[in-house]
């Protein structure tokens, strides 16, 4: 008998070959896809990330923009209002020196503009007599014409100050003015009280102040020196902004009111403190 012939085995070796190394190439390409796959998310992921960070810059940036422009427009504003009032302080300044030329050309009023802000100085001989802190007739006077100014100035404080010499107050004034202290502050208030009640300059924005000897303006070593450090001076500041100001006036009364109904509470008790004494 002739012996079986291999070659159906050697064919089904060859497909059973050809099918494997068919089905190894099959998955390597989609392990390939799979991994490129992948890859693609990832990419799109950090895409949408730098999109999203790009966009939130871009946000930011806009903000900062209109931030920056809000800015240059309140700068503006603002630049427009110091002119404004650098103007009026100037206008103020002519103003004063128009009613006060006489007494400025002796030596006895003295202006000076700084800083925004207007000072008046006044020497005590043309106010006051000598250790008194009652005005003169003559100080009247000169004190109308410079409330007519200040009258013209709506939205400025108005701080009076008193001040002194070194020297001692004199032994017959010394019961009323122990110290030059008290001789600045009295000459001070008598100054607002006029402007106030004389003078119809608006209480609210006076104030008065005495600085006694201790911010002389030449030598206390001389005369001269120590008659220009008797002065009363006038300085005119920006009022207090309307806002903050009504803030203040919120924040006080808040304050008072529950003090009022704690004041009261006190009362009952010590009017009953008293009753069984």
């Amino acid at each position: 008998m002739r012996p079986p012939s291999r070659l159906p085995l050697i064919a089904l070796g060859l497909i059973l070959l050809g099918v494997g190394a068919w089905a190894f190439l099959q998955y390597r390409e989609r392990k390939q896809a799979e991994a490129l796959t992948g890859s693609a998310k990832q990419e799109v992921r950090s895409a949408k990330a730098e999109i999203a960070e790009l966009e939130s810059r871009a946000e930011q940036l806009e903000a900062e923009k209109e931030e920056l422009q809000t800015q240059k427009a309140d700068l503006a504003k603002s630049v427009q209002a110091k002119d404004g009032e650098l103007s009026e302080l100037k206008g103020t300044y002519q103003s004063f020196q128009d009613k006060m030329k006489d007494e400025i050309a002796r030596g006895e009023i003295n202006l000076e503009e700084t800083g925004g802000k207007l000072r008046v100085g006044l020497v005590d001989k043309i106010l006051f007599d000598p250790g008194e802190a009652e005005i003169a007739k003559r100080g009247e006077d000169v004190l109308a014409r410079v409330a007519e100014a200040l009258v013209a100035i709506p939205d400025k404080q108005i701080q009076v100050s008193g001040h002194t010499d070194r020297m001692p107050i004199n032994s017959k004034l010394i019961e009323r003015y122990p110290t030059n202290w008290e001789l600045s502050a009295a000459r001070a208030i008598k100054v607002v009280r006029f402007l106030a009640e004389k003078a119809n300059v608006p209480a609210d924005r006076l104030v008065a102040s005495g600085y006694g000897e201790f911010h002389p303006v030449a030598s206390n070593k001389t005369p001269a020196g120590r008659a220009r450090n008797r002065r009363i001076e006038i300085l005119l500041t920006p009022m207090l902004a309307p806002v903050a100001k009504a803030k203040l006036e919120a924040a006080s009364s808040s304050d008072e009111k529950p003090a009022h109904r704690k004041h009261g509470k006190h009362g009952k008790h010590s009017k009953q403190g008293k009753k069984k004494h």
